[in-house]
């Protein structure tokens, strides 16, 4: 009775955005079939490291942190210009990458250009929410109405097993210290962002070794700081953590009915490319068309 009641009075809180979730194929399942969405690759470095994560430019792989190139934010408001021609159906404007759109100011500066050029689309920014408190009411300003902020864990024993370091404040941490500041961040930065009528997705990575039996504790604190939903993402086994295995059907599903306790689950994510462009739920991606230049060098930092 318990779990029923706070699942309730969170979908209460949530109602106002209903039409937002209408019209974002990353927030609905309904939307993810007949709208299309961009994803922009402005943002150039990120500020943490994930065991798991490696980015790359590349015109081959299909999976979150790759994309073919960088891009400027005048050169994303062109690109987005052009999108918007080959997908009429269209609704979202994003940016997820490659790296961390809070990382630096490109992301920022880019949904600054659109809200003044297409201020009817929906804007949505994804980050691992350890600069989203200081940058949460320049985000809202900007007219993102949208974001999605990866929480792998909310116990720092957990998430140094994840996340090996973070540069913060001019300063590169690592262990258990870094974990107990991303945590903090990403809550205090939920909690701000939410309380400035932002909706907020929570994206996390499942890891059957690491996090699975966490996942419910995830969705419940997350929830408390004024999350609205959350998509469980299985891992894709690479980098460090190459030897680790993905989650098997019946693991993703018991995390998200575990999930679904405290927050609506998002349940037809494709783990985009930080370049995607289309309707998600039907074949076919438009990227290719929209980038025909060479490669660029991409930054680790």
């Amino acid at each position: 009775m318990e779990h029923s009641t706070v699942n309730l009075t969170v979908m209460s809180n949530k109602e106002g955005y209903d039409h937002l979730r209408k019209k974002h194929p990353c927030f609905s399942g309904e939307a993810h079939f007949i709208h299309g969405r961009i994803h922009l690759p402005v943002s150039p470095i990120c500020n943490i490291h994930c065991r798991f994560c490696k980015r790359s430019l590349n015109k081959t792989e299909n999976r979150p942190g790759v994309a073919c190139k960088v891009l400027t934010p005048d050169e994303a408001l062109r690109t987005l210009e052009k999108a918007l021609l080959l997908c009429p159906e269209l609704t979202v404007a994003g940016i997820a990458g490659p790296g961390d759109a809070l990382a630096t100011t490109d992301a920022l500066e880019t949904f600054e250009l659109i809200e003044k050029k297409y201020p009817e689309l929906i804007k949505c920014l994804s980050t691992n929410g350890l600069m989203l408190s200081e940058n949460a009411r320049r985000i809202a300003d900007t007219g993102i109405k949208t974001i999605s902020v990866t929480v792998n864990a909310v116990e720092p024993e957990i998430l140094e097993k994840i996340c090996s370091g973070i540069y913060y404040k001019n300063e590169y941490i690592t262990g258990r210290k870094a974990a107990e500041i991303l945590i903090a961040k990403q809550l205090e930065g939920i909690r701000t962002i939410s309380r400035l009528e932002v909706l907020v997705k929570i994206n996390t990575v499942l890891i059957p070794d690491i996090n699975l039996s966490h996942i419910e504790e995830i969705a419940r604190v997350t929830s408390e700081a004024g999350a609205a939903m959350m998509n469980i993402i299985p891992l894709i086994p690479q980098n460090e953590m190459s030897s680790h295995k993905a989650p098997d059907c019946t693991e993703l599903n018991n995390a998200r009915v575990s999930a679904e306790k405290y927050l609506q689950v998002f349940r037809h994510c494709k783990q985009c490319r930080a370049d995607a462009c289309g309707i998600p739920g039907r074949p076919g991606d438009l990227s290719e068309l929209l980038y025909d230049q060479p490669l660029e060098t991409f930054s680790h930092g």
